[in-house]
């Protein structure tokens, strides 16, 4: 058996020897021919048959992978539902309450100030005692005079001996004038006597009676001038005297009383003192009187009436107060707001109706909180205020139906402190969204939040 080799560059491989042909059958016959089956064939069908899964299967892997890419950017560019706060529409009661900070006060309260410029005494009460009507609350005697520079001194003592002179010369006058009526009396009797005798004409003795009349008025005349001259001599003393303070007569003292029975609210002047006239010295009321008052803005006070229901809360006790509207003052005022806005306010004035033992522990200048109920209704269909808004000129909501939303436009009635009332537009029982955000447009879809 010969090997064939062929060359290969360098090398020399050896080639497998060609297949003997068959043998001729030895019987005579036509012999079958045998046919070897074929190891290099059936090999490289397996082979082809791999490489056809193995492609086959890289290709489906692949148009795998590009279906679920797909997919996933189909998901991730589909827009998602928004999440939005949800609520129903009910029937049921609704408040329209105004809540505002308020402060007691007495209703009569008094507040008694010196009559007087003086020096008041020592006011001995508290706050909080008990007073009658016609106690005294106070006392005040006459302000101490002011005191004397020299010049001033000098020139009113030298008008206290020019007035002590002045009196000595009146005197002088006095005791003229008074010779001069005797003698005039004394000659008026003479003239008298010769006239009812008949040795006297009428006109001398009518001269004599005037004359007698004349020194009588010159003699009161000058007795009076005696007087004026002693009051000057009394004006120069006090002048240059100090005196009239606390421990003067108690005559001089002037005496405030208290004008009601009640309990001393404020001691506005507690020290002793000189004051001037109108000083508050006392403030005297009845703390079992209290009354709420009340600053509201204007726009809100004038929904606000006489007998309008009012709770008192956070004053500090067990339990709200109930109380009424007394009076709304007719004339309002400008305060600034916190934010510096200047406001028109007014005073509501509110009574507590509860029983004075509740509130008993309540004083003057207390701070609470009220709340007035301005409208009330019973069976109202509402929605929580977050789901209305502004569309255009008109209110509208949101209508959820399903997963989607739907614009709805709405009339709105009373508004209470988070729920309005829906006149019409939405049904019982029907959903929509609170407090929608920018995703939330009409047709979008929405879920839960």
């Amino acid at each position: 058996m010969s090997v064939d080799t062929t060359a290969v560059g360098s090398k020399t491989i050896p080639t497998a020897p060609a297949a003997a042909p068959p043998a001729p059958a030895t019987d005579g016959s036509i012999g079958a021919v045998a046919v070897l089956p074929d190891p290099g064939g059936d090999g490289h069908r397996g082979r082809d048959r791999r490489r056809r899964l193995a492609r086959g299967l890289r290709r489906g892997l692949l148009l795998a992978a590009l279906a679920g890419a797909t997919v996933l950017v189909v998901l991730a560019l589909r827009p998602r539902p928004a999440p939005v706060d949800i609520a129903r529409a009910t029937r049921g009661p609704l408040l329209v309450v105004v809540e505002e900070s308020g402060k007691t006060r007495v209703k009569d309260r008094y507040v008694v100030s010196s009559p007087v410029a003086g020096n008041v005494s020592r006011v001995q009460l508290e706050p909080g005692d008990t007073v009658n009507q016609g106690d005294i609350l106070a006392e005040l005697a006459p302000a101490l005079s002011p005191l004397l520079d020299q010049r001033t001194r000098a020139e009113t003592e030298a008008r206290l001996g020019a007035a002590r002179a002045a009196l000595g010369q009146s005197a002088a006058q006095v005791a003229r004038a008074a010779a001069a009526k005797d003698l005039a009396a004394q000659e008026l009797a003479r003239m008298t006597k010769l006239a009812s005798a008949g040795s006297l004409a009428r006109q001398p003795l009518e001269q004599a009676s005037f004359e007698a009349r004349m020194r009588t008025e010159e003699l009161t005349s000058a007795i009076f001038a005696g007087k004026v001259a002693a009051e000057e001599v009394r004006l120069a003393e006090a002048s240059l005297a100090r005196g009239g303070g606390i421990g003067g007569a108690r005559d001089r003292h002037v005496e405030v009383l208290a004008p009601v029975s009640g309990r001393v609210l404020r001691v506005m002047q507690k020290s002793a003192g000189v004051v001037p006239a109108g000083t508050p010295l006392v403030e005297v009321g009845d703390p079992a009187a209290l009354e709420i008052v009340v600053d509201l803005l204007t726009t809100v006070a004038v929904q606000v009436r006489p007998g309008t229901p009012a709770v008192i809360q956070d004053w500090g006790g067990d339990g709200p107060l109930e109380g009424r509207v007394r009076l709304v003052e007719p004339s309002g005022f400008t305060r600034p707001s916190a934010l510096g806005v200047d406001e028109q306010r007014v005073n509501v004035v509110i009574a507590v109706t509860d029983p004075h033992e509740k509130w008993a522990a309540l004083g003057d200048g207390y701070r609470v909180e009220v709340r007035l109920v301005l409208w009330r209704g019973d069976d109202v269909l509402q929605i929580p205020q977050g789901a209305v808004f502004r569309n255009g000129a008109d209110w509208a909501a949101f209508r959820i139906d399903g997963d989607r939303v739907t614009l709805v436009p709405i009339e709105l009635g009373h508004r209470g402190e988070t729920m309005v009332e829906i006149l019409a537009g939405l049904s019982p029982d029907a959903t929509v969204a609170v407090h929608p955000g920018e995703r939330v447009k009409p047709g979008a879809r929405v879920e839960a939040r």
